[in-house]
């Protein structure tokens, strides 16, 4: 396998010379490590700059983390705070002037959740009611509410499916007169095959179009009048008037073309090399993590396109293309397309949206393929018109930066072309950061681990500055000694809020369990 390595790296390092362009870069300062492995003890962190406290959310232990990072390179545990009185454990945190935001799911993740409020030294303040599994939060940029999206999950066999929702907590009026609206997707029961027609996905057995959104992660406008929240499985972005507490449109996000060579993956786990190159595929974006900004006088929104799938004891939409039966005019094109160093190990989907057929004897027909994620982070419209995706560069970059550790997993090391077959690098969040008048993307890789850094100053024409990793590949995730493994949070805090009076930048690393701070350094400057 090294020779094939070895043969492939020339290549790619040609290809993707016109990537290394260092206009800034990370240094790493310290660590604080939880000391669980694989246990979500670093998920999402949140900054009070008076203080200069870190929240961290350990969903292993059931508690926000108080790190004091006034001094970057030796962040300590100042002291923690227990969630278990408000539920089972925290998803997520944001903090404004001085009050911290909690969403706690509960312990039956299908009942209704809550969000907890403390001051920054963790005194309890008030907590409300909100929907199913509190999957995210944050406060509008002027601190008036708390946008929540409720994922809505279904139990593990299926048999309970809560709808999906966003919470408004007001805050506009003192913490006694805190009030909560939701915005349902109940207007959209009874129109799901009009929303499929459109390119939405909705699939759950038996589900209601509001059951079947799953509100994942929020972004709101500058101007705190408009959130937008993806609904990662429904391949769609879900625009809400925040004064009326209403959905207003569901915007599908369509898919990507891999035919394009601009668009090339890696498909298979089986070949042993690094096989970069064009397939007969439909990419679904399904993001995670979205960011907005506003660019000419126009709202941009930014998303991270890990992918994810409906993968349940009761149900699941998970398929091999090799374990499909293609339309045999797909087959006459691309006959040796299920082969395992081909096709044949990538996960698709049983659902698709479009493109199956049923046979005379039951069979299902597939005229498609589609993937999960794109591997790739995008920039839309504020009505989901694409001006830009990152194409295949996020895999040429990490194949030339770390081509014997191409695509590998985020829980062993020695994991070489593991996540080929499944979404590759994943990139899972994007959190935006404003230096010397330059916008920048920092999107986070959870399998491959790492921050790719981008200028998205102009929307239509985005450049790469760099891609910076603490991972030890030689290390041992589980003794601790590899690094930071799976990150999930990722967080901007600019220089006149920073202890140091240089930009920062914190990521939360789920697997290792460990929460890093870094320098934003402009090099040239």
């Amino acid at each position: 396998m090294k020779r094939t390595i070895r043969m492939m790296i020339s290549a790619v390092l040609i290809f993707t010379a016109r990537f290394v362009t260092a206009e800034i870069t990370l240094e790493q300062l310290g660590t604080y490590s939880a000391g669980i492995f694989n246990g979500s003890a670093a998920e999402i962190a949140a900054y009070d700059p008076a203080t200069q406290r870190l929240f961290v959310a350990n969903g292993a232990q059931a508690r926000i983390d108080v790190l004091d990072i006034s001094n970057p390179e030796s962040p300590s545990l100042h002291a923690s705070i227990d969630v278990t009185p408000y539920g089972a454990d925290p998803t997520s945190v944001d903090v404004y002037n001085g009050m911290v935001a909690v969403a706690i799911v509960a312990e039956a993740k299908t009942d209704a959740g809550t969000v907890a409020l403390f001051d920054a030294d963790g005194m309890p303040l008030t907590h409300v009611a909100v929907g199913a599994l509190p999957d995210m939060l944050a406060f509008t940029p002027n601190g008036k509410k708390i946008i929540v999206a409720n994922e809505g999950e279904p139990s593990d066999d299926y048999t309970v499916d809560p709808e999906g929702s966003i919470s408004i907590i007001n805050l506009s009026r003192g913490l006694r007169r805190i009030s909560v609206e939701t915005a349902h997707f109940r207007r959209y029961n009874g129109k799901e095959d009009r929303l499929r027609e459109k390119g939405v996905r909705i699939f759950g057995p038996n589900a209601s179009a509001a059951q079947d959104f799953e509100p994942e992660y929020i972004t709101v406008s500058d101007d705190s009048r408009t959130a937008y929240v993806t609904l990662q499985e429904n391949n769609a972005i879900a625009v809400v008037d925040i004064k009326q507490a209403r959905v207003t449109d569901i915007i599908p996000l369509g898919f990507k073309q891999h035919l394009f060579w601009r668009n090339a993956f890696d498909a298979s786990d089986r070949d042993n090399t690094i096989n970069i190159r064009p397939w007969q595929v439909r990419g679904m974006y399904l993001p995670d993590g979205i960011a907005s900004y506003t660019a000419y006088g126009k709202t941009f929104l930014i998303t991270a396109n890990e992918g994810d799938s409906r993968d349940y004891d009761g149900f699941s939409e998970e398929e091999r293309v090799e374990d499909i039966t293609l339309h045999p005019y797909f087959l006459s094109l691309y006959p040796d397309i299920q082969e395992k160093e081909n096709l044949g190990r990538l996960k698709t989907t049983a659902f698709p949206p479009s493109g199956k057929t049923t046979a005379s004897d039951g069979t299902d027909v597939f005229h498609h393929i589609y993937s999960f994620g794109a591997r790739s982070f995008s920039i839309w419209t504020e009505d989901g018109r694409l001006v830009y995706d990152s194409g295949s560069e996020f895999e040429e970059i990490t194949a030339s930066f770390f081509p014997a550790n191409f695509n590998s997993n985020n829980e062993e090391n020695n994991s070489f072309d593991n996540r080929s077959d499944d979404k590759g690098p994943e990139p899972e969040n994007v959190v935006l950061g404003v230096i010397n008048g330059h916008t920048y993307a920092f999107i986070g890789l959870e399998r491959m681990g790492g921050i790719m850094i981008y200028d998205v100053t102009n929307p239509f024409t985005p450049h790469f500055s760099d891609y910076v990793t603490n991972r030890n590949f030689d290390g041992n995730p589980e003794e601790g000694t590899a690094g930071g493994l799976a990150p999930e949070g990722i967080l901007f805090i600019p220089a006149n809020q920073s202890p140091t009076g240089v930009p920062l930048l914190v990521v939360s690393n789920e697997v290792s369990g460990t929460t890093t701070l870094y320098a934003v350094i402009e090099p040239y400057n």
